[in-house]
């Protein structure tokens, strides 16, 4: 987890990260090899209005390109949450499109010639 300096990096919000994708990831099994988080505040320099987190996770797949989402809320908490519920969804499009399971396999019995009656 990487954060700038105006984000609580701290272990606590680490370990509650590093939980929150284990849960929501978990079913992917060994096809996630990894997962990056960054945390930032937008606002930081305009303290006028609500700070603003910025949450970036990047998954990384076995034999496929990294998958990278973010998402933005109030706390930092909120923005995991959202985060990891778009990362949840992108990982599992990216694969089941890359599913052997999932190809348009030729199937005989479809093939094969019918004949009508006259």
């Amino acid at each position: 987890m990487n954060t700038d300096p105006h984000v609580d990096g701290r272990h606590q919000m680490a370990d509650h990260l590093e939980t929150v994708v284990k849960d929501a990831l978990g079913r992917f099994g060994e096809q996630v090899t990894r997962v990056e988080a960054h945390l930032a505040d937008a606002n930081s320099h305009l303290k006028v209005s609500p700070d603003e987190i910025h949450c970036t996770l990047e998954a990384r797949l076995v034999g496929l390109e990294p998958v990278v989402v973010k998402d933005h809320a109030g706390t930092a908490h909120q923005a995991i949450q959202g985060a990891v519920g778009k990362l949840k969804r992108a990982v599992a499009t990216a694969l089941a499109k890359h599913d052997p399971r999932r190809s348009a396999a030729p199937r005989p019995e479809l093939d094969a010639a019918v004949d009508l009656p006259d």
